[in-house]
């Protein structure tokens, strides 16, 4: 038998015999429910011997026959209905398990979100694409037309890489007709948190609305999208309504997955724990450091990838460089819990960083991973994986938290057909194009090429992915390369930053001259690119598809 867990409430499986019952049974499964009519296979057992079968072990059963590619709207409904009432676990079958599977997806639109009964059917075996409209319209069988709205290109995301890439294209051929869908209001400059969070800016400078940057003629879908039907060129919003595009680019961002760190989520924002990857908390974060006069303070990052790899020790320069000049570090035990083996993934930029670590006197744990947290109690959990040896749990007490939550590609991304294995768009990292669908691009965090996922990364990403797509509107190849570039500001003090600029294998890819910016050294003038500079690159020139320091690079004929 091949029984596959959905959840701990609902198995399904291909057909079953009588004399299966008693393993079933054994197994621990209460009730039975056949979806496959009589018949329909000249092997194939009968219902009532099945269900003799069964009550020999005191199984509930029950007959619910479905015609393969017929399931009915009232049949899920039915479904539903049996899953509410018959005691769990439930094991359903067919021929092949598929007719049940959605069966019970259909009969869970309402009661789960779309990505999480994608995510479950995905993991036992069995791929709901083709009923994704009624998943996402309730359960039920769409009546509206097949196609709300069409344009030539369809930008999933409105952040950084969505909003420049629909400017840049738009700055190569002013008659597409674009859209761009994001159910945001507000968009961030998210570089600027790390900033906030040490008292340099002010967090409402990093926000600005939606439909003030949304460049003027680009249609702006305000709304969340639930699922990609690629073979159809189409992509399904909350609601059942249905897009359809000529190329699609898609760029959402990553989910920042603050419930995995058990406990976290309850205690954000109060009893000493803070983190600048959220607009709402980087204040906060700057008002403990403040206050802060001795104690331990606890700054983490999860396994990679994340958004900004830098950004936690940031946080953690900038506040030991305030606590050095009120005179209170020498009070202050600075721990940096990292799950990686390493400071920072490019080894040029370690002995500049490794200079401040002892400024400012660190301790470095290594291989150690924030799995839960007490706020009231202020201790932290830590789950240490270190090479060679058995891996252990250290609870550690703390008077302030800096937490990185770990990242994952957004639910609607990962359950998709878009996905590689590990849930991230699969795209040449040279092109960015998709690897299968090839009227796809993705940029940002979003997708799966070894980058740094930067802000800077999608500043260089956005020019490649417009050019590559007018080439391709054109009829020509793609005619731009990405070659991995990814900037990462270390503020290591108040008027220093180590400028950390590099690509694809760890080059280092510097924008300036050694004589104005030495990237591998602390220096002023890298500050004030960060203060003074980068954010009015950001909202005057990057999202408006000027492409200052950041013109695509010709792929070279062979």
């Amino acid at each position: 038998m091949n029984m596959k867990p959905i959840n701990t409430q609902i198995f399904v499986s291909p057909q079953i015999h009588p004399q299966d019952l008693a393993e079933i049974a054994q197994q621990g499964f209460r009730s039975i429910i056949c979806n496959r009519p009589d018949g329909e296979g000249a092997d194939q057992p009968t219902f009532e011997e099945i269900e003799a079968a069964a009550k020999k072990f005191d199984l509930e059963i029950r007959y619910l026959p479905i015609v393969a590619g017929k399931v009915r709207d009232e049949d899920a409904t039915d479904f539903g209905a049996l899953m509410e009432t018959l005691p769990k676990p439930v094991l359903a079958y067919c021929r092949t398990g598929t007719r049940s599977a959605t069966l019970w997806s259909l009969s869970q639109a309402e009661k789960q979100p779309l990505a999480d009964i994608l995510s479950q059917t995905k993991a036992a075996g069995y791929d709901m694409a083709g009923v994704v409209r009624r998943i996402a319209n309730g359960g039920r069988t769409p009546t509206e037309t097949a196609e709300d709205a069409r344009y030539d290109v369809v930008i999933v995301g409105g952040g950084a890489a969505g909003i420049s890439v629909a400017s840049s294209l738009l700055a190569r051929k002013t008659d597409l007709n674009i859209a761009i869908i994001d159910p945001a209001d507000v968009h961030y400059y998210q570089p600027g948190w790390t900033m906030v969070g040490g008292g340099i800016f002010n967090a409402a400078d990093t926000a600005k609305t939606m439909g003030s940057l949304i460049p003027k003629g680009v249609h702006w879908l305000k709304s969340a999208v639930a699922a990609f039907e690629p073979k159809d060129n189409a992509v399904i919003l909350d609601g059942c309504r249905v897009v359809k595009y000529g190329r699609l680019v898609v760029c959402p961002g990553l989910k920042l997955d603050w419930h995995r760190v058990e406990g976290l989520v309850e205690t954000l924002g109060k009893n000493g724990v803070t983190s600048n990857y959220r607009y709402d908390l980087a204040p906060y974060t700057w008002q403990l450091v403040q206050e802060m006069q001795g104690g331990r303070a606890l700054f983490t990052q999860p396994p990679m990838p994340i958004k900004c790899a830098g950004a936690p020790q940031k946080a953690m320069y900038l506040s030991a460089d305030h606590w050095t000049r009120t005179g209170s570090l020498g009070n202050i035990d600075i721990q940096f819990m990292n799950a990686g083996g390493v400071l920072f993934g490019v080894k040029d930029y370690v002995p500049a960083l490794m200079e401040y670590v002892e400024r400012y006197g660190i301790d470095l744990n290594f291989f150690h991973n924030l799995i839960s947290i007490d706020g009231p109690a202020k201790k932290a959990v830590f789950e240490v994986k270190e090479p060679d040896k058995d891996i252990r749990r250290m609870e550690v007490d703390f008077d302030m938290i800096h937490v990185t939550p770990p990242q994952t590609a957004p639910d609607f991304i990962r359950v998709s057909p878009l996905a590689d294995p590990a849930g991230w768009v699969d795209v040449d990292q040279s092109t960015l194009r998709h690897t299968t669908y090839d009227n796809i691009w993705s940029l940002g965090d979003v997708m799966n090429a070894p980058n740094a996922k930067t802000a800077a990364a999608a500043r260089k990403q956005a020019p490649v992915v417009a050019q590559n797509i007018v080439s391709d509107i054109r009829g020509h190849s793609a005619t731009a390369q990405y070659d991995g570039y990814g900037s990462c500001p270390l503020t290591v003090e108040r008027g220093k930053i180590v400028l950390a600029e590099f690509g694809y294998g760890g080059t280092l890819l510097p924008s300036f001259p050694r004589w104005l910016v030495d990237g591998t050294r602390p220096t002023r003038a890298a500050w004030l690119l960060k203060e003074r500079i980068l954010p009015p690159i950001y909202w005057r020139a990057m999202l408006r598809g000027k492409e200052w320091l950041a013109k695509p690079e010709k792929i070279s004929a062979s």
